[in-house]
């Protein structure tokens, strides 16, 4: 019997707490009905901010990136800069979205600069290189194909990244250069120009005719259809050395045909110079022995 009059006290006490808390609730809901329906359409507002905003962003970067392509400019640097462009303008997005629902967005962009600041002071090489890689998307020093020589490396330019540069060198090794290197230091683009010329410095004996041993030579350049007419090449005596007279050799040609014309040239000139009875001499050096009588 005492039981059964404790379960009925408990079970009302709950039913008048429950009833209490549930009047409240609607009183305060009444109450702020103006407030909760204002606070509803920002967060719809900022849900469509997002959204929309994304979708914009999207449209803008690909529009950046489809002018890019147009100018047939390097497909490294434009995913670069897609990319760039598209994580800018999201973050301005976010931020106008948060101010839509209140959020103090000077507080939030203060938060930002100051873990900007403190990873930037951590990560100052990362960031000296990124910087870096938006100068070399800026300015194109050079593009992916190039041959170049940077920081001391040289290799075909295979991909341009955030931080740093991948080159392919001749002997087929892949070579990872932080940007920072590459701006800090001379670039040397052996691509860019659609033409090169090539520097030869061929010596022969003293005692050699240096009139046929030019005609011998022009004729040997000129005889490589590879080598362009225009410019002419360039061969005339440059140094009377220690035991040779030196020529120089500088015909020009089109850049992809260099290092294949580079060694044709040298064995070519080699076998005429021997046809034509030309010495090309070995270094060497006269020792005099004077006697002292004792």
């Amino acid at each position: 019997m005492t039981e059964s009059v404790t379960d009925k006290v408990v079970e009302k006490i709950s039913d008048n707490t429950l009833t209490n808390g549930v009047l409240h609730a609607s009183n305060w809901i009444t109450d702020n009905q103006d407030l909760l329906i204002q606070y509803a359409v920002n967060l719809v507002s900022a849900l469509l901010i997002l959204f929309i905003g994304n979708m914009i962003v999207k449209a803008v970067a690909g529009a950046v990136a489809k002018v890019l392509r147009k100018k047939e400019m390097d497909n490294a640097v434009v995913e670069f800069i897609h990319g760039l462009v598209r994580y800018l303008l999201f973050v301005i997005v976010l931020i106008a979205a948060l101010s839509r629902i209140g959020v103090q967005t000077a507080s939030v962009v203060a938060v930002i600069g100051a873990a900007g600041l403190a990873v930037g002071l951590a990560l100052q090489g990362s960031l000296s290189n990124f910087a870096a890689g938006v100068l070399i998307v800026a300015f194109r020093p050079f593009k992916s194909g190039d041959f170049v020589e940077v920081a001391g490396v040289s290799g075909a330019v295979e991909s341009i990244q955030i931080f740093s540069t991948e080159l392919r060198t001749p002997d087929n090794k892949t070579v990872v250069v932080p940007n920072s290197s590459i701006i800090g230091n001379p670039i040397t683009n052996y691509s860019r120009n659609s033409t090169r010329r090539i520097d030869l410095t061929i010596g022969v004996s003293y005692s050699a005719d240096l009139q046929k041993t030019k005609e011998v030579l022009k004729r040997v350049v000129t005889a490589d259809e590879r080598v362009l007419k225009d410019p002419e090449p360039t061969i005339g005596v440059v140094a009377l050395a220690d035991s040779s007279v030196n020529f120089v050799v500088r015909p020009w040609v089109n850049t992809p045909d260099y290092w294949a014309v580079y060694f044709d040239l040298n064995q070519a000139i080699k076998e005429e110079l021997d046809k034509e009875g030309i010495e090309i001499p070995f270094p060497q050096m006269d020792v005099h022995l004077n006697k002292v009588d004792a």
